[in-house]
């Protein structure tokens, strides 16, 4: 893994309003506190070859995209940062650039599932690579797994549904000694609570349509790194094999949404540990999970390796899949929907909604049980949220 670059001595909250979009005063140049949304498919050369502005055709650069993958960057303590028009966008190209024929990847059996099918459906019917699940929770399951022919560990932190962690420091050591890439998924706990890259990740991916963006209005997804050559190669896969990379009007969405995204994780956070205790003491629910509760058996881990706990909170009620749906579709304010991470609270099913596709006994196996509630605790009241959910639990 190479160094990374320095740190801005800048805070967080103040990279997050301006990286990217610092105004041009330079002759000829407008002074944009916000960056333009260039939505020109190709651009005027002034000789034929490479212009003396840069930009050719914008599968190839796009000056709005450039702003956001500057500030992706800077938020991610990042040399490189590329974004996408999907999280799994970014995902699949990771994977193509890293992996080869016959290659072994080792992977957190919590992982998401749309990452699961590109796995299991693609890379291993079509290209030969071969996919170990192991509880990423401990570490030497982990390192038990990895193979000579492994190139690859792929790991998520927290994982959905169910929050669990695992130790990216440790399993960065793993992967260095095996030469292998360690990749992290760092969409649930966003680049203010967590830094995979510090710890030891040589990728980081997100999707953008949840914290970064926040506001239910864009799809996309970004991935971070500090290698050269591995930027050079997801670069390459993404502008020339994939032309996987998100459109100019997306990327000024995620520019206005990430302005915001200190406050908004600090009261995404600051709610769901109101609803994680309130759910704790509730006589109708079974379990909690959420980092942040003393009692998740990785509690000590979180408060380590991140700086917040995040905005999910999972639980299981007293019932079957039949009262966990009725208790889903009852909530007022919590809106019945996929998708987490935006300034409004949802409420999943994951049994007859997110997972719904993973045979049963392979989602019971994984601990995704009918009476399992998914719960992205939004922006709003914790007042009234609580409320909400105290009138759907009494008509259970």
């Amino acid at each position: 893994m190479e160094d990374p670059p320095a740190r801005s001595t800048q805070a967080f909250e103040t990279e997050a309003i301006h990286a990217g979009e610092e105004p041009n005063l330079d002759p000829g140049g407008t002074g944009d506190l916000v960056s333009p949304i260039h939505l020109s498919s190709t651009f005027a050369m002034d000789e034929a070859g490479d212009p003396s502005h840069g930009y050719k055709y914008s599968r190839l650069g796009n000056p709005t995209r450039e702003a956001l993958d500057r500030r992706v960057a800077t938020l991610s303590d990042a040399a490189h940062a590329m974004t996408f028009g999907s999280g799994m966008a970014a995902i699949a190209t990771t994977c193509l650039t890293v992996l080869e024929s016959g290659d072994h990847v080792v992977a957190f059996d919590g992982i998401y599932g749309g990452t699961k099918v590109l796995f299991d459906d693609y890379l291993a019917e079509h290209f030969d690579v071969s996919v170990e699940y192991v509880d990423a929770t401990d570490v030497d399951a982990v390192a038990d797994a990895v193979t000579p022919e492994t190139a690859l560990c792929w790991m998520e932190s927290p994982t959905n549904p169910l929050l669990k962690l695992c130790d990216v420091e440790a399993i960065g050591e793993i992967a260095d000694r095996h030469d292998a890439v360690l990749a992290v998924d760092n969409t649930f706990a966003t680049p203010y609570f967590q830094h995979p890259l510090a710890l030891g990740a040589d990728v980081s991916v997100y999707s953008t349509t949840k914290y970064l963006n926040g506001h239910t209005d864009s799809i996309g997804g970004a991935v971070v790194t500090n290698d050269d050559g591995l930027a050079d190669g997801i670069r390459f896969v993404q502008e020339y094999a994939l032309g996987a990379m998100l459109a100019p009007f997306d990327c000024y969405l995620v520019l206005r949404g990430s302005k915001t995204l200190p406050l908004r994780m600090r009261q995404h956070e600051a709610n769901a540990t109101r609803v994680a205790n309130y759910l704790t003491d509730h006589e109708k629910v079974t379990a909690v999970h959420y980092p942040g509760l003393e009692s998740h058996p990785q509690h000590d881990l979180a408060t380590r390796q991140m700086d917040g706990f995040g905005g999910v909170v999972s639980f299981e009620i007293d019932g079957g899949g039949a009262e966990a749906r009725a208790f889903a579709e009852s909530l007022d304010l919590f809106t019945l929907a996929v998708s987490l991470g935006s300034v409004e609270s949802l409420i999943e099913h994951p049994a007859s909604m997110s997972a719904s596709y993973v045979p049963e006994a392979e989602r019971l196996a994984s601990g995704i049980t009918d009476s399992l509630i998914r719960a992205p605790v939004g922006v709003e009241s914790a007042d009234d949220l609580i409320a909400d959910l105290e009138a759907g639990l009494r008509h259970l």
